[in-house]
């Protein structure tokens, strides 16, 4: 038996996120398909995280359990035959048995790109988000720093069917302007459910005027979700990378 770690990437438009769900087609279920026909077996992959509907990931890291000894460059070629173009494997590697993608990750990088310009454009529509008001990035990067550190960010968390501690540590929260676009990273040792959309949504309030940097700073102690700003749209959302030890 081997365990065999997947870097993939994926353009999530057409998915109903990355979990296999009883409404939708999802990525997890197209790789899982291709992964049965290769390997001949009924195989299951864990994932380093999810990501809601119309979310993109650059290397999302998913593992298999196989006892087939097909090489790790023929599985790759094999895999990236038989799904379709808008989901693509960059790595195929054998790792330890006890080797989990979520357990086993120290952070998760995630990019949140807004097309910030008074016109739309249809070329970018499907990774952006179209935000045509001014910004003002230097009242957001202040309200950013209040998000830094370990924090309880149930503000920032929405409704889930699973409990689960809402206190996290982000390490980075970086405002850049790339005209046209405002592109913002977060890192963290992991995210709650929709948490990085809810942060974006509320800083946009800042950048807009609606919010002083300051009001952040409550809206995080107050541990209530409807005092924080929208949720962004998914598309503008993209998982970059999944850090391991080693």
């Amino acid at each position: 038996m081997r365990n065999l770690a997947l870097t993939v990437s994926f353009d999530g438009t057409n998915y109903a996120g990355f979990q296999i769900q009883k409404n939708g087609k999802t990525v997890q279920e197209v790789l899982e398909a291709a992964l049965r026909k290769i390997l001949k077996e009924k195989v299951r992959i864990l994932a380093a995280g999810r990501t809601d509907a119309g979310v993109h990931a650059l290397a999302q890291v998913v593992t298999v359990k196989t006892s087939s000894e097909i090489p790790t460059e023929a599985l790759k070629r094999a895999l990236n035959s038989n799904i379709p173009p808008d989901i693509a494997v960059q790595q195929v590697k054998k790792v330890p048995l006890s080797f989990h993608p979520r357990y086993e990750a120290i952070s998760k990088r995630y990019r949140y790109t807004i097309r910030n310009h008074p016109s739309r454009s249809p070329f970018d529509r499907l990774y952006t988000t179209f935000y045509p008001y001014p910004l003002d990035l230097s009242a957001m990067r202040r309200a950013a720093r209040f998000l830094m550190g370990r924090r309880d960010y149930q503000s920032f968390q929405a409704k889930d069917k699973k409990r689960r501690s809402s206190t996290r540590h982000i390490r980075h929260l970086s405002i850049r302007k790339k005209s046209p676009y405002v592109v913002l990273e977060i890192e963290g040792d992991g995210f709650l459910y929709k948490m990085v959309r809810n942060i974006v949504g509320t800083l946009l309030e800042v950048g807009r005027g609606k919010w002083r940097p300051a009001d952040v700073k409550g809206i995080l102690s107050k541990k209530d979700r409807s005092l924080a700003g929208p949720t962004a749209p998914a598309r503008g959302l993209c998982l970059l990378s999944v850090r391991y030890l080693s």
